[in-house]
């Protein structure tokens, strides 16, 4: 008898503490709804684009001669991460060897992006970061197969269109060199490309 009054017991304060009596009715106290936590999306994207190189320098046979210039194609592959809709981290490599009349270029860098959301499926956005450019001369009349290479700040912009949730298209500007090495080499390149959002 004693062992089943421990048990009466001991069910009688787990109901308790479930609810309590109220006019000889148990009331069970009312639950607080569960509030989902929304966490911040943070993106990651890739993408693969097409580049034109352009560049501009002195001649070597004729330093005072008019500068001569060499358009040149090739492709980037960037990668990012979008901390918010108003700033990102992008990493990009640049290959354009394609088309040459005197010269090959390649760049690597890190960029922070700010970026703007126009509407809601255009993005506008700058790059400011440093990288690294080199510039290889082919040897071809007075030219004696040369590199130039500068590590530094670049910058850039463009725009984004968003086609799907996870797919979307951009197109951009960046400046490499300007008045760099013993022939004043400038070079910017534009962009064209596909990115997709994991």
């Amino acid at each position: 008898m004693k062992s089943i009054k421990i048990v009466q017991q001991l069910s009688m304060v787990m109901i308790l503490s479930m609810g309590s009596y109220a006019g000889g009715k148990l009331v069970t106290p009312a639950l607080s709804p569960i509030v989902p936590i929304v966490v911040p999306s943070t993106p990651l994207y890739i993408g693969l684009g097409f580049v034109t190189a352009g560049l501009s320098r002195d001649c070597p046979c004729d330093p005072r001669g008019p500068r001569i210039n060499d358009m040149t194609y090739g492709g980037l592959l960037r990668a990012g991460w979008d901390y918010n809709r108003y700033i990102g981290l992008e990493v990009r490599g640049i290959w354009a060897k394609l088309e040459k009349d005197f010269s090959e270029t390649t760049h690597f860098g890190l960029f922070v992006k700010p970026q703007y959301p126009l509407t809601e499926t255009i993005n506008l956005y700058a790059l400011a970061g440093v990288g690294k450019t080199t510039v290889d001369y082919s040897n071809e009349r007075c030219f004696k197969g040369s590199q130039l290479t500068k590590e530094g700040f670049s910058y850039g912009g463009g725009a984004e269109y968003a086609i799907t949730d996870a797919w979307g298209l951009w197109i951009d500007y960046q400046h490499l060199l300007y008045n760099e090495g013993v022939f004043d080499s400038k070079s910017n390149i534009g962009t064209l490309g596909v990115r997709y959002t994991f």
